[in-house]
């Protein structure tokens, strides 16, 4: 008999550990800039909401309380600009549960699209479902794509930062309805903008009353607070749009378990509710990336010019010679470790992907080894 999961690609971030090691040798602190987890302190609304909860003994609803519905409701309304159906939102346990698992959900075992540069769980849960991932440039026209019958968007992208706007928004929803496909869109990116229009207007959503009207049908976005409110520990996310479509879920959700624990659904709710936390945490980023888009430069690597929002600078050599994994093989040799593009498909082979999620002392750190060329 097959073993479960047979045919799944080993877990990329495995491979790493020969230039962690070769990182870890070098004399002083270390900047693992490798993985986007955040470092920061979480908020002190969410611990105090957080035990506010602690008192917890029943089983918690598997749609959300009804504060924390409103509030995801209140939420893309005043953030994101859509209008979402009261029966339209669902907590889910961190966002990646949700990329994962929602092929199978939805029973697809026909084509998945994907993103031709994307982290790997989208292709690992369309072939979770038995399905067959597609990758696809999502900002081409989507008259080109082929039939499929589930379509993952990200956008903000990880790893390359490169937003949808809204025209192009508006041809895949006006494409998926005319197709009857149905359209995820992981924006859990979406309160880190850097450059214009985005960071004047904020990162257009695929369930935005301007993108898709008040009709979400066939439509679905995904949103974390892991990355806003340094809550990846508390695996807080949720997901909002056809209500068509979650009402099953939230069926299937009950019959396996995957509630979010009540003491968290507090927490959430208190920092949906809060956005001056997100714009201090925003800056703390930025001054972050400021610093490493400068030391990044004089060592001789380019940012990608379509990087215009998320958690990560994709960077490649200037001089187009050294691939991902000769970047990082030079970067580890300075006490820096990031990922490299092979992680994020083929097409990336010249990339690697450098995170903002250090502290203040390791990214100063990494910005002092990259005063001189890298090669």
């Amino acid at each position: 008999m097959p073993l479960f999961g047979q045919g799944l690609p080993d877990f990329p971030w495995d491979t790493l550990a020969p230039y962690k090691e070769k990182a870890n040798s070098y004399s002083g602190l270390v900047a693992d800039l490798s993985i986007g987890t955040p470092v920061d302190p979480t908020p002190q609304i969410a611990i105090d909401a957080l035990r506010s909860a602690e008192q917890s003994p029943g089983y918690p609803p598997a749609l959300g309380t009804t504060e924390l519905r409103t509030a995801m409701i209140n939420w893309w309304a005043r953030t994101r600009g859509a209008t979402i159906q009261p029966d339209g939102v669902l907590p889910t346990i961190g966002s990646k549960e949700m990329v994962a698992l929602l092929p199978s959900l939805l029973g697809v075992t026909g084509k998945v699209l994907i993103p031709e540069v994307a982290y790997p769980t989208y292709d690992v849960g369309a072939r979770l479902s038995g399905a067959t991932p597609v990758p696809i440039d999502t900002a081409s026209d989507p008259n080109t794509w082929p039939e499929a019958d589930l379509v993952w968007l990200n956008s903000p992208s990880n790893p390359d930062g490169h937003v949808l706007d809204r025209e192009q928004l508006r041809a895949i929803v006006q494409w998926a309805r005319t197709t009857n496909t149905v359209v995820a869109s992981d924006e859990c990116y979406a309160a880190l903008p850097w450059e214009e229009p985005y960071a004047s207007e904020g990162v257009p959503s695929l369930v935005a009353d301007d993108v898709a009207g008040e009709d979400k049908s066939g439509l679905l976005a995904l949103y974390s607070a892991s990355k806003q409110s340094n809550l990846a520990g508390y695996r807080a996310a949720f997901i909002a749009g056809d209500p068509e479509i979650l009402r099953p879920i939230v069926e299937m959700r009950k019959h396996m378990g995957f509630l979010m624990p009540g003491p968290v659904q507090k927490a959430m709710t208190a920092v949906l509710n809060d956005d001056r936390h997100v714009a201090e945490q925003r800056e703390v980023y930025r001054r972050r990336r400021d610093l490493l888009m400068e030391a990044t430069k004089r060592a001789g690597l380019v940012s990608d010019a379509d990087t215009a929002a998320g958690l990560y600078l994709w960077l490649s050599d200037e001089r187009g010679q050294a691939d991902a994994w000769e970047i990082v093989d030079a970067l580890a040799s300075r006490g820096i470790l990031v990922a490299p593009g092979t992680f994020y498909g083929e097409s990336s082979r010249m990339f690697v992907r450098m995170s903002l999620t250090g502290t203040d002392e390791a990214i100063e750190a990494a910005a002092e080894r990259l005063r001189e060329p890298l090669f």
